[in-house]
């Protein structure tokens, strides 16, 4: 049997019960209320730390609004935590100054978040305390007008195309075209999205760095 591509990997359908189980790999909603919770912080309170709007917290909270990853790393920014501590279900790994430490993402591996306009899973996410967060997405989008915003966050992003033809959006310049093979690294501070061209859904390896 020939080996599935990137893009068909992607897109391979699970049972209704391992979609339930797995789609978005931790319950976010949870984690961020008792986190919240935990610090004794009010949604107000969040807000003005993350600069994500009360109103939308307590939705993200409620499971009835799905973050994109731009959100999740403002929201960990704002807490000062890492986003792997809020979208990985894997709970080991190693510090930070531990010699020799590494991390191995198999096929198929990896914590799912998924949104509105993109499946994501982080790789090497049990690796704690790490500037470079690695990220496999397949995008669904195919306007800039299915995002309810478009992201932000203190961070930079290196993008390579592994299938389909991704479009990068940004408020600073016209729209970029990025066929499979083709990569860019650009500053997350302006405002930018993403939205895949043709019948076929893009899939990106792509690595947010923390500023």
């Amino acid at each position: 049997m020939p080996e599935l591509s990137w893009a068909e990997q992607a897109e391979v359908s699970e049972p209704p019960e391992a979609q339930r189980a797995d789609d978005h790999g931790v319950d976010v909603g949870a984690r961020l209320l008792k986190l919240r919770k935990g610090r004794r912080l009010t949604l107000q309170d969040m807000s003005a730390l993350t600069g994500v709007s009360a109103s939308a917290f307590s939705k993200i909270e409620r499971n009835e609004l799905s973050p994109t990853i731009s959100t999740m790393q403002r929201i960990a920014q704002g807490l000062d935590v890492e986003l792997v501590t809020l979208l990985s279900s894997e709970e080991t790994g190693s510090a930070a100054g531990f010699p020799g430490r590494r991390s191995i993402s198999r096929a198929g591996s990896g914590s799912k978040h998924a949104t509105g306009t993109c499946n994501n899973v982080l790789l090497c996410a049990d690796l704690k305390n790490k500037r470079a967060t690695p990220i496999l997405t397949t995008v669904t989008a195919r306007s800039p007008d299915e995002y309810a915003a478009w992201a932000k966050s203190e961070a930079e992003i290196f993008v390579m195309v592994l299938e389909g033809t991704l479009v990068v959006h940004s408020r600073l310049y016209e729209p970029l075209e990025l066929n499979k093979g083709d990569s860019v690294y650009y500053d997350a501070t302006t405002e930018h999205t993403w939205t895949s061209k043709g019948e076929t859904n893009a899939v990106v390896l792509w690595v947010l760095v923390d500023l």
